[in-house]
């Protein structure tokens, strides 16, 4: 039996939302955007309706795949409208509700508006809140699901951001090997045990457990793309001690985010772990915590990769409840 401690935000009986017991309490603040399974519904068919985009051809779907962990797989470069591409990697989504700042440099500071962005950036969606609003009310699918979500078939900007951030908040992974050794009903393999000694040893005052990321920003001494120049979260604050600081990312289903990095630049862990062994590049903002050399054996990189696989959440990756809902928009061809 999976063992939870169920926070219900109309019911016990009710609960939409599901907090893991090992987890800390989430810092969303729910009671400004109370959960509702008409939202949710609501939110999980503007995710994957490419409505939201200028020429209506990208979704949020199309660089957040739920086969690989709400990311994409198939280029390091995120690629949007007209297949311009960006000029970084889109971060995995999962675990949000325990998120304060957003996008790799931390530019968003709230859920509920997050969705901006990636509408609004002209390599993505290239449109505007303003006229998505007005092809959302032009339809003859969203008056009605606005209706059941809000009690109101008038459409606004900010019901329609709280219902895309009310899907996010349910994108909660937290049934992987790990999690169920941690709740004592399976163990590690020796390998796995051995590879998660050494990456609390070597990894996990970023990667913290057990959301695996310490909600910060750090400087992981990656060499700058000199054709990105990408300087991370210094673009936000324009403080120079945060040039080439970016979000440290969940590990978890790490298996299946790849490529790695805000730049894509790795397709395989074991090139994540030379990086941190041999390919740190020392410079003023670097990370405390790797000013000291890490120093691994071939066989202990393996061992922390075998680890790392243990973060692996099938039941996520595959939950019906995150699909594409066909059973909703296959209402919008018939219009």
């Amino acid at each position: 039996m999976l063992c939870f401690a169920i926070v219900a935000f109309r019911s016990v009986e009710d609960t939409l939302f599901v907090v893991p017991n090992n987890f800390p309490k989430p810092v969303y603040d729910f009671s400004k955007n109370p959960l509702s399974e008409n939202k949710i519904q609501l939110g999980r068919a503007l995710f994957y309706d490419p409505i939201l985009s200028r020429n209506n051809m990208i979704s949020c779907a199309s660089c957040h795949s739920q086969f690989s962990a709400f990311t994409h797989v198939d280029h390091a470069l995120s690629h949007g409208i007209e297949d311009k591409i960006g000029f970084r990697n889109s971060p995995a989504l999962m675990n949000l509700a325990w998120q304060t700042l957003f996008m790799r440099d931390g530019a968003i500071n709230h859920l509920d508006v997050q969705a901006l962005a990636p509408m609004s950036n002209p390599v993505e969606m290239d449109e505007n809140i303003k006229h998505v609003v007005y092809k959302l009310q032009a339809s003859k699918l969203y008056p009605k699901l606005f209706y059941q979500a809000f009690g109101d078939s008038v459409i606004t900007g900010e019901y329609t951001l709280k219902a895309i951030s009310q899907f996010m908040l349910t994108l909660v992974s937290s049934n992987s090997k790990y999690d169920s050794v941690m709740r004592k009903q399976s163990v590690f393999t020796e390998q796995e045990n051995n590879g998660y000694i050494l990456f609390k040893k070597n990894c996990a005052s970023c990667h913290t457990e057990p959301l695996f990321t310490n909600d910060d920003f750090r400087n992981n001494g990656l060499p700058i793309d000199t054709t990105l120049n990408d300087y991370g979260r210094y673009r936000v604050t324009k403080n120079p001690s945060d040039s080439l600081k970016f979000r440290v990312p969940t590990l978890r289903n790490i298996e299946f985010s790849y490529p790695y990095m805000h730049d894509g630049r790795f397709k395989k862990l074991s090139q994540v772990m030379n990086h941190y062994t041999n390919g740190i590049e020392k410079n003023k903002t670097l990370a405390p915590e790797l000013q000291q050399p890490i120093v691994l054996t071939s066989n202990e990189k393996v061992d922390i990769i075998a680890f790392l696989l243990t973060l692996t959440d099938k039941s996520f990756l595959f939950n019906t409840q995150y699909y594409y809902p066909k059973e909703i928009l296959s209402q919008t061809a018939k219009d």
